[in-house]
């Protein structure tokens, strides 16, 4: 008697997601966009090579009467890299910009903190210090992070 399988069993431990639908509904597009996107990038490129390594003579016997300067030939993929590598620098330099300072406050604490509540007499953190206790997670402030990490300003005389 074979064991009734489930979305996931032994034998097949990841269930579909999402699911196939069935083959009477589902598109074929993709395939038919994928040939088009394939054939044009191929076509483009061959008349791109025959534009760029052709002598002049039999450009204009296909028929050709004008076509760019041969020196964009060279200049369209230099400029190409050029601007992918641009792109990179630009969005590096986006995130040094987007980055505070050290010393700025929002580098240590943002909003959505959560800090434990302000009490002189109770300290937060040592008020589930029992082995029984789970305690609500807080954020850490950074100077209790840097007394326990460096040591008090005591430690250092």
């Amino acid at each position: 008697m074979k064991e009734e399988e489930g979305p996931t069993s032994p034998l097949s431990p990841l269930a579909p997601y999402p699911p196939l639908p069935s083959p009477e509904y589902r598109s074929r597009a993709p395939e038919f966009y994928g040939f088009v996107a394939w054939t044009s990038t191929s076509f483009l490129y061959f008349v791109y090579l025959l534009w760029a390594l052709l002598p002049d003579e039999y450009i204009q016997w296909l028929g050709i009467e004008w076509y760019p300067s041969r020196e964009w030939a060279v200049l369209f993929p230099a400029y190409s890299i050029v601007i992918a590598l641009l792109t990179y620098f630009v969005y590096f330099a986006l995130a040094l910009f987007g980055t505070p300072s050290f010393s700025d406050l929002s580098s240590i604490i943002d909003s959505r903190a959560h800090l434990p509540p302000v009490n002189p007499e109770r300290n937060p953190y040592l008020a589930y210090a029992s082995k029984d206790v789970v305690p609500e997670l807080y954020d850490i402030p950074i100077g209790l992070v840097n007394r326990v990490a460096y040591g008090s300003n005591e430690d250092q005389d």
